[in-house]
């Protein structure tokens, strides 16, 4: 099991036999869906608006983000959903999570990695 992370904006080709999730809940300014070359795009995965907006990004905030994130993975149905969705792709083979943001390092694909692996 092979699961990457990789900006959007860095990455639009595909590599042989991999899956390739957009896990944001927006789509990303400026690139087009065919550029994209996506599988699927698993808005459901993303975080709620809500805490993405409290989060916004800031990594003080991002260990507390990292805790009310797996809350929300866990407790809401679609969310929970989602993640599995995600497992399953990831025991069949290579899975790339794409994401937005310009923070590599303090993303919710990040968490969603940590989950996976």
């Amino acid at each position: 099991m092979n699961v990457q992370i990789k900006r959007i904006y860095h990455s639009t080709n595909r590599e042989h036999n991999e899956k390739r999730i957009l896990v944001d809940r927006v789509w990303p300014r400026g690139i087009s869906k065919e550029d994209a070359n996506l599988d699927e795009w698993l808005r459901d995965v993303a975080p709620s608006p809500e805490l993405r907006k409290w989060f916004h990004h800031d990594p003080e905030k991002f260990e507390l983000f990292k805790e009310e994130y797996k809350k929300e993975l866990d407790n809401e149905e679609q969310k929970a959903h989602a993640l599995q969705k995600l497992k399953d792709y990831a025991k069949q083979g290579n899975l790339v999570l794409l994401y937005g943001a310009k923070d590599e390092e303090h993303n919710h694909a990040r968490v969603i990695k940590e989950l996976l692996t």
